[in-house]
């Protein structure tokens, strides 16, 4: 377990204890829960003289307890008056029931870890059961556990097209476990849905481009979840961030233009080249993904040999924005000034006068959205941030709830 993990942890860890409290076993007493016993002598107890009884989820000394245990103490013939949950991490948060008959962990467990329950009940005469009881949880390999890493960052403010995006480090088999346990909110509030790529990515989108200004607020709330084959999450991640202006280019093809829009307002008609036969640019919806203000732009990584007619190896290409995981940029090409606004005949790339190019730039910000259209070679939904080619209906069946 990494550092970064194990700090967030000890939180999960105590949520756990309280589940091994609840059910598994009556632990052990100190002397409070004679005091008040009913006297054999007596005759028959009755109802109101019965002691409190405390039992737990998990069982007094058990060890390889999994992480995605939700501890549990429960309270027969009484209630519950306090809890603690324990480890050398910390303290697991917690909350009693208001009736007082069952305290349930607020976080799952940490691996490797040895947990301490401690328990005290009152009856209803107001005698006091104590019980205590220690166990330990299975111990996890790095391979055994499954990193989220998010997107947008925390802080970072990014464009109307730009989706959530869940990486997990190693593949998740039960991704309904951990689905449950990824939420989006928004204000203003926003539907939409989460989506799986594959077994290690998952993206939510809004069902229309996010509002402008809106602030999100996505948790991942996966330490110790349960996500098939062996396989635990490893840290819960929180991220804030915020929708910016609505930037829209809309990018025709045929005509040769991009047209510029801001909150709907139309700022600038650029000319532009697209992909020659051979490179056809796609057509669909595209979101900037990266920016970069200078960018070697090599033709091996597309797939074009070097010393083919067609190779090309550009040390310095300014104002770079890439829209596609398939090497489809917005770019300075002050080659290719004289054909903007009249042919296509870049490698698919979409090319600008280095003056136009640097103006949309700056105003650009990842997520911004990129519609292409005259061509007949479609966008694919899962290269890059293709979320948007899917039909609302199709994109929320790619949910594993």
């Amino acid at each position: 377990m990494t550092f970064r993990a194990a700090r967030s942890r000890g939180a999960i860890a105590l949520a756990a204890v309280v589940l091994l409290l609840a059910g598994c076993d009556a632990g052990s007493a100190d002397g409070s829960e004679a005091d008040g016993a009913t006297d054999p002598a007596s005759g028959a107890a009755s109802a109101e003289a019965q002691p409190a009884e405390v039992t737990m989820n998990v069982a007094r000394g058990a060890t390889d307890v999994p992480v995605s245990t939700l501890v549990k103490v429960d309270a027969a013939h009484g209630s519950l008056t306090k809890v603690k949950v324990t480890s050398a991490e910390g303290v697991v948060p917690g909350q009693i029931t208001e009736d007082g008959s069952r305290w349930v962990a607020g976080d799952r467990l940490e691996p490797g870890v040895e947990y301490t329950v401690r328990a005290v009940a009152a009856s209803e005469s107001g005698e006091r059961t104590n019980r205590s009881a220690s166990f330990t949880t299975q111990a996890l390999t790095l391979d055994q556990q499954t990193y989220p890493s998010v997107a947008p960052l925390e802080g970072e403010t990014v464009g109307v097209g730009m989706p959530v995006i869940v990486n997990f480090d190693v593949a998740v088999t039960d991704r309904a476990s951990i689905e449950k346990n990824l939420t989006v909110t928004s204000t203003p509030a926003q539907v939409g849905s989460w989506h799986w790529i594959s077994d290690n990515e998952v993206h939510w989108r809004p069902k229309k481009y996010w509002q402008a200004g809106t602030k999100v607020h996505v948790e991942a709330d996966v330490n110790g979840v349960d996500a098939g084959g062996g396989i635990y999450g490893q840290e819960d991640r929180t991220v804030d961030f915020t929708i910016g202006d609505a930037h829209i280019y809309k990018v025709n093809a045929q005509t040769h233009q991009m047209k510029v829009y801001s909150n709907g307002k139309l700022l600038n008609t650029f000319p532009i080249t697209t992909g020659k036969d051979g490179f056809t640019t796609r057509s669909g919806t595209k979101v900037i993904m990266e920016k970069y203000d200078s960018k070697r732009m090599n033709s091996e990584t597309v797939g074009i040999p070097q010393g083919s007619a067609e190779s090309y190896d550009i040390n310095n290409v300014q104002w770079a924005m890439r829209v596609t995981s398939s090497g489809e940029f917005i770019h300075a090409a002050p080659w290719s000034v004289g054909s903007q606004g009249y042919a296509n005949v870049s490698h698919g790339c979409t090319g600008m006068s280095t003056a136009d190019a640097g103006w949309l730039y700056s105003m650009s910000v990842r997520g911004d959205v990129v519609e292409y259209t005259g061509t007949d070679r479609p966008m694919e939904p899962d290269n890059g941030y293709g979320d948007w080619n899917v039909d609302y209906a199709d994109y929320k069946a790619g949910s594993a709830l």
